[in-house]
């Protein structure tokens, strides 16, 4: 009988914990470790923090619903890893053992590369987690009754700049409607070389339709900008030239500011010796797997991928759902076939698929494989992708109340984007 270990329980974690479960025979173990108790739908954090959602709409208590699955649940954060013992210590006092470790953390938020960010400590906010999303909404009530200047984008070494996009346009959206919009002057400062980068080196017409979008709803726009302090109500930015040599220094003044943070790995993981990169992130090989430690996986955010390309300003690659999506069922096959004796022969497939809302319009794109060239490079806009996202929420949802173990972006968003079937598993059926 094997234990497997499950470390995070979001968007990663808890498919693996499903799908690992209906995969394998009942006599091996599940136990799915997370710092917090609950699962929160991330891509619906924007809306948390105007208002249009509230918590307790895209929050779920974890323990009921794998314990309806035969899971075990700890609600506890890692304090440590013995890679060579094979167990984890707990923040709790615990100590787990386990024959497979599979790694879904997500980041941790490196506020501190950039004095004075942050929503705890400093003066800007992010919506990384539902936390931070509700502290935004707070403030944002406020700010509403006496409005200004606002600042949204994304800090040096950022790698998520779909957020920080989709964030900006719904703001916009959301003060248009309250009919504050001419009050409040939008300047959107990203790490990124060009608009609509996102970190893959533009997918698409990105540039041009993002640069469209953003001059249509009076956005400014820095670009190359290498954000180096923040103070109360003043953002400090250095702006790059092509060739990353000082072009401008902007002095930035706001009431209310959201920037997303750079990642790191979580301290537990990237304390583990070989385990990761100088980031934190886990170095894997193509199916998943450590590269030195043979029973440990990892998945999602928290996995080492190189940037496309070098920019003047660092700028990390993302992992969207449907990679996450394929990097899971990569895991599951792996594992199956070892516990069989088998060779490891699953491989995911690193596609980047993303449904991005705009407040009453939303833009889509697939780069298809994500790093260039590619197969499928495209960038579409409009209220399809609004609707769609909402109804992608719902069935995400759904799909982790019920413990469904269908791959939700085939047979969803892909459908969405009129895009054929992309991955097959090559493991074991």
């Amino acid at each position: 009988m094997a234990h497997i270990v499950i470390l995070g329980a979001g968007i990663g974690g808890m498919p693996a914990a499903y799908e690992l479960r209906s995969k394998l025979p009942a006599q091996h173990r599940i136990t799915v470790i997370s710092a917090v108790d609950y699962f929160h739908f991330v891509p619906s954090n924007p809306w948390i923090a105007v208002g249009w959602r509230q918590r307790d709409d895209i929050v779920l208590q974890i323990a009921p619903l794998l314990q309806r699955k035969g899971i075990g649940f700890i609600a506890s954060a890692a304090q440590s890893i013995d890679a060579a013992g094979h167990s984890v210590t707990l923040a709790d006092g615990q100590t787990v053992d386990y024959d497979y470790l599979v790694i879904t953390t997500g980041p941790r938020l490196a506020f501190e590369e950039v004095p004075g960010a942050g929503p705890v400590d400093g003066h800007t906010h992010s919506i990384c987690t539902v936390d931070h999303a509700q502290r935004f909404w707070a403030d944002y009530e406020k700010f509403l009754e006496n409005p200004g200047p606002m600042v949204i984008g994304a800090m040096p070494g950022a790698s998520c700049f779909g957020p920080a996009y989709e964030f900006a346009f719904i703001v916009s959206a959301d003060l248009r409607k309250r009919k504050l919009r001419h009050k409040v002057p939008l300047t959107y400062v990203t790490s990124e070389p060009y608009i609509g980068h996102l970190g893959l080196g533009g997918v698409g017409d990105s540039k041009s339709m993002l640069e469209s979008e953003l001059r249509g709803q009076d956005i400014k726009w820095i670009t190359n900008a290498r954000t180096t302090r923040v103070e109360d109500g003043k953002m400090m930015v250095d702006q790059l030239d092509d060739q990353g040599n000082l072009l401008k220094q902007h002095e930035l003044p706001f009431k209310l500011s959201m920037m997303l943070p750079s990642f790191k790995g979580v301290d537990a993981v990237a304390a583990v010796p070989n385990l990761c990169n100088p980031r934190g992130f886990v170095l894997i090989d193509e199916h998943q797997r450590s590269k030195a430690y043979p029973n440990i996986f990892a998945a999602g955010v928290c996995v080492a991928i190189p940037p496309v390309e070098a920019t003047p300003v660092p700028t990390g690659a993302p992992k969207t759902g449907y990679m996450i999506e394929t990097m899971v069922s990569a895991i599951v096959h792996n594992i199956a076939a070892d516990l069989e004796g088998k060779p490891a022969t699953a491989t995911a497939t690193w596609n980047a698929i993303c449904l991005a809302d705009m407040g009453d319009t939303g833009a889509a794109f697939v780069a298809l494989p994500q790093i260039p060239p590619r197969n499928v490079n495209w960038f579409k806009k409009g209220k399809w992708v609004h609707l769609g996202k909402i109804a992608f929420e719902k069935y995400f949802l759904g799909k982790i109340k019920s413990g469904n173990t269908d791959p939700i972006y085939e047979k969803y968003v892909l459908k969405i984007l009129g895009i054929q079937r992309l991955h097959e598993p090559s493991g074991p059926k």
